[in-house]
């Protein structure tokens, strides 16, 4: 069984999305530190050809919290829409709008306060649209030691849920250990993303944006063969 294992982030770019794609399991980290100036919370699209940000307001609170006690701002009841309106006037003329942005305004949509449950429920749903069957599982569902850190940890989740295979993106190179994992039965694999590139209103193309980017502009099918474009080490 090949296992992936990655923090939440809102709508990000299509290399996590092909991460999850090749693996059977995809752990999601709830009970980690969130970090500020990442990208669990905020992501980046098109607007007047450039790349801006977009982000999901929170509440105020410790820096030490765990994603999974974070909380959205009050003030997202309206940012929401303000979001969906930069939203339409980003994309309105891209070529897949209409069948794209119902999605998002349902995501958008979504009451849920928690931080981390709103972008579980993103994930899902991009991964449902984009016919990506792969199961997901919360980190902190999985009986282990959850004090355990780094690759310690990893293993032990692959461990836990019968991983005979670990895919992690090619950053991590020089932070895990071929022959540890292999001690523990597993293969440890590193995804590498190949550039994917497409129109974007016959502008010079801005590369690794958001995935609302990649669907406003590529039909589902096209999608799909996107997710294929990377090479395992």
């Amino acid at each position: 069984m090949r296992l992936a294992i990655m923090q939440p982030y809102i709508f990000p770019y299509i290399g996590y999305f092909q991460l999850i794609n090749s693996v059977d399991k995809f752990v999601v980290y709830d009970n980690i530190q969130f970090t500020k100036k990442g990208w669990i919370n905020r992501n980046r699209i098109l607007v007047n050809n450039r790349d801006e940000y977009i982000s999901l307001p929170l509440k105020k609170d410790s820096d030490y919290l765990n994603v999974n006690e974070r909380k959205l701002a009050d003030t997202f009841k309206t940012d929401r829409i303000k979001l969906l309106r930069r939203i339409t006037e980003s994309y309105r003329k891209a070529p897949e709008f209409s069948t794209v942005y119902p999605l998002l305004e349902a995501i958008i949509s979504n009451e849920e306060e928690n931080l981390f449950g709103f972008i579980y429920h993103s994930l899902q749903e991009v991964c449902r649209f984009l016919d990506i069957k792969t199961e997901f599982v919360i980190s902190s569902a999985v009986p282990i030691d959850h004090g355990l850190k780094s690759q310690d940890k990893v293993i032990a989740i692959c461990k836990a849920l019968g991983a005979t295979v670990y895919v992690n993106p090619i950053g991590g190179l020089e932070l895990y250990a071929k022959d540890d994992f292999k001690k523990n039965g597993i293969e440890l694999n590193f995804i590498k993303s190949a550039p994917v590139e497409y129109a974007q209103f016959n502008n010079e193309f801005v590369p690794w944006l958001s995935i609302i980017d990649v669907m406003m502009f590529n039909s589902k099918e096209t999608i799909q063969r996107y997710l294929q474009l990377y090479t395992i080490i």
